[in-house]
């Protein structure tokens, strides 16, 4: 959504965070018209305000991804746009193939965004050069900075293998960011970036152990929900309805943890 509207929608569900990169996705659908945080210094006025009067902010930036041939040092302008945004945390990933210089790359980038009062996460997918829970883990450590943690996306994390178990044996203090979404547990769209980009689920209606990961995860960190409903914006949902929704299905999830004894 263009910006503004975006900020606008995240009040109206009683949402307090937004995740964003800076400029529109190039696979949106065409129901949104693009826009660019980077080269457009009056939108940037005008969500800043928007945040402001509607006591929203951004938690995650998003955009910062190590590419093969790039070099992460030409995005220091983008992070100081982020931070004139008041991002306090940017995530990254990575789509060069080379796991050596993908980390190096995110060395730099954690440097560069520490300066400017930021943290980082990475996050791991399937068919990334971070493809799993350990691999994720050798990079944080490997990185070796108290401000670059983990991002887990549930999606992620259990269909690349991963479960309940194995976040609990983690030091919470890695991880620095949760995303929400449902899925089935065996794939229904056979490209995984695909059904991750497009078409995931609202929270309870798939089969992932959201309950089950959720309390073995710190408490005190903002969740973002990431889940995209290409096919029921393109029928002709609207974003408050498809967002209600799913805020709804986090809101009731949450509930339901919070009514366990914490664990972790």
């Amino acid at each position: 959504m263009p910006p503004v509207a975006f900020v606008a929608l995240a009040a109206d569900l009683g949402c307090r965070y937004i995740s964003t990169a800076l400029t529109s996705n190039p696979y949106n659908p065409s129901i949104y018209p693009p826009f660019s945080l980077r080269d457009d210094p009056t939108l940037r006025r005008e969500m800043i305000a928007a945040m402001r009067d509607r006591d929203v902010s951004i938690s995650l930036g998003e955009g910062m991804v190590v590419r093969e041939g790039a070099d992460i040092q030409d995005g220091v302008g983008d992070l100081e746009i982020m931070a004139e945004l008041g991002v306090r945390r940017i995530n990254t990933v990575s789509l060069d193939p080379d796991l050596d210089r993908s980390i190096d790359q995110f060395g730099i980038l954690a440097e560069n965004a520490a300066s400017l009062g930021m943290e980082t996460t990475v996050e791991a997918s399937p068919g990334l050069t971070v493809p799993d829970l350990p691999s994720a883990l050798d990079v944080v450590r490997r990185v070796g900075r108290p401000d670059f943690r983990l991002l887990v996306d549930t999606m992620h994390i259990v269909r690349s293998g991963s479960g309940p178990d194995d976040l609990a044996r983690l030091d919470p203090g890695v991880i620095g960011y949760i995303q929400l979404s449902d899925a089935p547990l065996v794939p229904a769209i056979p490209h995984y970036m695909e059904e991750a980009m497009f078409e995931r689920m609202v929270p309870g209606t798939g089969e992932l152990p959201l309950l089950d990961v959720l309390e073995v995860l710190p408490r005190d960190l903002v969740i973002g929900l990431e889940i995209p409903l290409r096919a029921a914006a393109m029928a002709g949902v609207g974003p408050h309805e498809r967002v209600g929704r799913c805020v709804d299905a986090a809101r009731g999830l949450l509930a339901r943890l919070a009514a366990r004894p914490h664990q972790a």
